[in-house]
């Protein structure tokens, strides 16, 4: 240990003026990444498809102080990411984190599914981390000086990459499954690099898709009771509890960890 660290030891969560990427930030989890290393001092590159909400997660991140370069795309191909990267560089002469946010879930019993669905869910969540982690990953390997090169790639998952689903996930659990595939192979292929590649997987937390659950309706009340006596803690999730893990996988704090998926479940998938 350096005596620096023992003198401040949160300096190892500093991420100020480091240039993050933030894809799917128009939806919830993107656009609370974006907003999380905006506040911590990150120069931050949004990404999403929809412009218009795109605008307003830029201007929630100005609002924190961080400078911000929006560009309306998808990672839906090896253009589309390269462009993304090239945004950064561009505008902030490297890039440092990279955080996939975007993603999308399709759920239908498995009889109902039409292929093309499941394909479609797979490539919003497996094609695009990859597509995405891979254009990250090759400017990161080219920023490298020294033998020394450094670089955060989290990516999103979820619990149900470990656990299946009764009501109609199978495109939705193999996709997630893949995600924490693509993130192990990845730590161990860049794990003499200095780049770390990790994964979020958290369960229920409160968004605009969830927003039913947390009502005070007798439906919801049913669904609750039934979810959360697999969770230890008791609750279902917030916001909140995804801005520490993000911001601890996106800076020197996580150093030693690669390859993980870290749970934010309120220990669901330990019961």
């Amino acid at each position: 240990m350096s005596e620096t660290f023992l003198k401040n030891p949160l300096s190892l969560f500093d991420v100020r003026g480091k240039t993050a990427i933030v894809t799917g930030a128009s939806g919830a989890f993107g656009a609370l990444a974006a907003q999380v290393l905006a506040g911590a001092g990150a120069n931050v590159v949004i990404a999403a498809g929809k412009a218009d909400e795109l605008k307003k997660t830029a201007a929630d991140c100005e609002a924190l102080g961080a400078k911000v370069e929006s560009i309306a795309l998808r990672p839906s191909s090896e253009a589309n990411c390269e462009k993304i990267v090239k945004a950064a560089v561009d505008t902030f002469g490297r890039l440092d984190i990279l955080v996939v946010g975007s993603g999308k879930n399709d759920v239908s019993k498995i009889v109902d599914m039409a292929p093309e669905r499941f394909l479609d869910v797979m490539d919003a969540n497996v094609t695009q981390s990859w597509l995405m982690a891979r254009a990250a990953g090759k400017q990161m390997l080219a920023q490298g000086k020294d033998g020394k090169t450094s670089g955060k790639i989290v990516l999103m998952s979820s619990a149900r990459g470990l656990l299946g689903h009764p009501a109609g996930y199978t495109a939705y659990c193999a996709s997630k499954s893949a995600v924490d595939g693509i993130t192990k192979a990845l730590g161990c292929e860049w794990g003499d690099t200095g780049i770390t590649v990790n994964a979020i997987a958290p369960t229920v937390f409160r968004s605009a898709l969830t927003a039913w659950m947390y009502e005070d309706t007798d439906k919801a009340k049913d669904v609750r009771k039934g979810f959360l006596s697999r969770v230890p803690k008791g609750r279902l999730g917030e916001p909140s509890d995804l801005a520490g893990p993000l911001l601890f996988l996106a800076s020197a704090a996580s150093d030693f960890y690669t390859g993980h998926i870290l749970y934010a479940d309120g220990g669901y998938t330990a019961g």
